[in-house]
């Protein structure tokens, strides 16, 4: 009787390292196949989406919703000496340091300066100097657009988060000691010293129109 119930149970012990064997390669194959959170296929990017959509420096969109996307608002000023004072208002958003990793991170990045289309400067504070060389006598449009550390574009309903606003310099009068014209920056064909901005793509976060 001894050895009948050694037997039982020798035979019991295969039966459940069998099973626990068939159990682990099943749960292995799951988790190949489906990966660690149970959903097929490539996992997702962990903010937004890509977009086919690219910028004309060839930067592709990061599609967010609009709950939880970043805002930007823009004011130009003339500088009392020379050039423009550029101030960035933005919510839902921070600004990397120089350094960071190149991986889209929710609401963080930096902002790109534009003028007339064309890239001046990249942003990692709300303030900067722009030089008067990159804003000739006439009207021009100095756009600030929100990127992510992996150079994507932040994007709300297939446009992206930026704003612009319309300045205009011109030469002013001669001054009465007879020296060289200085600049005056208008905007809309106002007469008052200044830039009102215009706006692009996503609105501001400044509701009192200075920046939009």
């Amino acid at each position: 009787m001894s050895w009948t119930r050694g037997l039982l149970a020798a035979l019991a012990v295969c039966v459940l390292l069998l099973a626990g064997s068939a159990g682990c390669g099943t749960g292995s194959e799951h988790e190949q196949q489906n990966g660690k959170n149970g959903k097929s296929g490539v996992s997702p990017s962990p903010v937004g989406k890509i977009l086919e959509d690219k910028d004309d420096e060839g930067r592709r969109y990061r599609e967010v919703d609009e709950q939880d996307a970043p805002e930007v608002g823009i004011e130009v000023e003339p500088d009392a000496r020379a050039g423009w004072d550029v101030r960035l208002t933005v919510r839902n958003f921070r600004f990397s340091p120089a350094g960071t990793k190149a991986k889209a991170v929710a609401g963080r990045g930096v902002a790109l300066l534009f003028v007339d289309g064309r890239p001046v400067a990249g942003l990692r504070a709300p303030e900067y100097h722009l030089s008067a060389g990159f804003v000739p006598h006439g009207t021009h449009h100095v756009t600030a657009r929100l990127y992510a550390d992996d150079h994507t574009v932040w994007a709300v309903d297939g446009e992206p988060v930026e704003s612009t606003a319309d300045i205009t310099a011109s030469e002013s009068e001669p001054s009465a000691d007879g020296t060289g014209a200085g600049t005056t920056a208008t905007s809309g064909g106002s007469s008052v010293p200044g830039a009102r901005p215009r706006t692009e793509g996503r609105g501001s976060p400044d509701r009192g129109g200075k920046a939009s």
